[in-house]
């Protein structure tokens, strides 16, 4: 199914603001279909491991605070071209570029508190959705 799932998560300026809702409608609306979802709330540890990638950046602490800092909603997409449509629809990661209308555009605070991640590739998909998901292969 490459290429028809991806991996989002609302993370915790959304959740925190109440925004969560209209998030999901929005995902909904746009022909994804939610095929797992959970709310939950990331470990120091467990952001640390998530955001290993970027362990060497100089925003890494301050992200892996941020993302342990409240609730969040990981969730896995199924539509097709998913990644690709999903990132469009949440829009460039500075929210002052986001299209209009856009999830970013809408809902995001800043660049570092910009409301929703979205796995920028179909192998990232399935590394990050793997991450919340242990039984990520049915999918």
């Amino acid at each position: 199914m490459a290429g028809n799932i991806t991996f989002t998560m609302i993370k915790p300026d959304a959740v925190g603001a109440g925004n969560s809702g209209a998030i999901i409608k929005m995902i909904e609306d746009s022909g994804f279909k939610i095929i797992a979802m959970k709310y939950t709330r990331l470990s120091r540890k467990r952001a640390e491991q998530f955001y290993m990638v970027h362990k060497e950046r100089p925003f890494y602490n301050d992200l892996c605070d941020y993302m342990s800092s409240g609730n969040i909603i990981p969730m896995i997409l199924e539509n097709n071209n998913a990644v690709e449509d999903f990132r469009k629809l949440i829009g460039a990661t500075n929210p002052q570029d986001a299209a209009e209308g856009t999830i970013r555009n809408l809902f995001a605070e800043s660049i570092e508190a910009n409301a929703i991640h979205g796995s920028d590739s179909d192998e990232n998909a399935g590394i990050e959705g793997s991450f919340f998901f242990s039984d990520m292969e049915r999918f």
